[in-house]
């Protein structure tokens, strides 16, 4: 699997998210960036995107992932 399979995965399931991805093979990095976390707690947050993916980890696909939530508030604090 490639970094831009998981990102189209996640954007079709997690709507009006920006999301960025590296990695490559079974280990992928991702940044999701909505504000469908917003006052939700981080682990929530992660249950979330763990969801959309969760065939693809139960199948051995993907094997280790790395999940960074953000709103976009958050998100433009960080990029300042």
């Amino acid at each position: 699997m490639q970094a831009e399979q998981v990102k189209q995965i996640l954007e079709s399931k997690l709507e009006n998210c920006t999301v960025t991805t590296a990695g490559e093979g079974c280990d992928f990095q991702v940044t999701v960036v909505g504000e469908m976390f917003q006052g939700l707690r981080p682990v929530k947050c992660q249950q979330l995107v763990y969801a959309c993916l969760n065939e693809y980890i139960a199948n051995g696909t993907i094997h280790a992932l790395t999940i960074k939530t953000y709103t976009p508030e958050q998100w433009a604090a960080l990029q300042n």
